[in-house]
């Protein structure tokens, strides 16, 4: 489907009506996630953090390790785990055998609201992808893993 123009300037190369799509697909998954984070006083940034220490297990991580699994970049890392700390979500921990590094680990109040969320999470996700058969939900996966295949590390 092509995008008509409103305006007397050309239409923009494929790649950019197809950059633009994909923009605003996310926008609109994002949206829901957003809005199921919402009631629990939670940020999508927040909600990645949470599930990566999880995922890491009681030897946590460092700043650094976080920043790198993020599915988004967040400029002020050290902000957002100052406010779920704050919240009680997380702790962190200077080491002692290096104390520039500070580990940082989910809490049991913080895995009990992960364990909350996990499924309205996955219903939402249902929900929004429902329309895509699993053989098309494959394919666009498959696509999405060449196009970031391409990105620098």
């Amino acid at each position: 489907m092509k995008i008509r123009s409103r305006s007397p300037h050309p239409l923009p190369p494929f790649e950019e009506e197809i950059f633009v799509r994909l923009e605003r697909a996310a926008d609109w998954l994002l949206q829901g996630v957003e809005q199921l984070l919402k009631s629990h006083a939670l940020s999508p940034a927040q909600y990645n953090v949470l599930r990566i220490l999880r995922g890491a297990g009681p030897e946590g991580l460092s700043c650094r390790e976080i920043a790198g699994r993020m599915v988004t970049r967040d400029p002020d890392m050290t902000r957002l785990l100052d406010r779920l700390e704050k919240t009680g979500l997380i702790t962190r921990e200077r080491r002692k055998d290096d104390r520039r590094v500070i580990t940082t680990r989910i809490t049991a109040q913080g895995l009990d609201l992960l364990q909350r969320l996990d499924q309205p999470m996955r219903e939402l996700h249902r929900r929004q992808l429902r329309h895509l058969s699993k053989a098309r939900l494959k394919t666009l996966g498959n696509l999405l893993d060449e196009v970031r295949a391409r990105a620098p590390e």
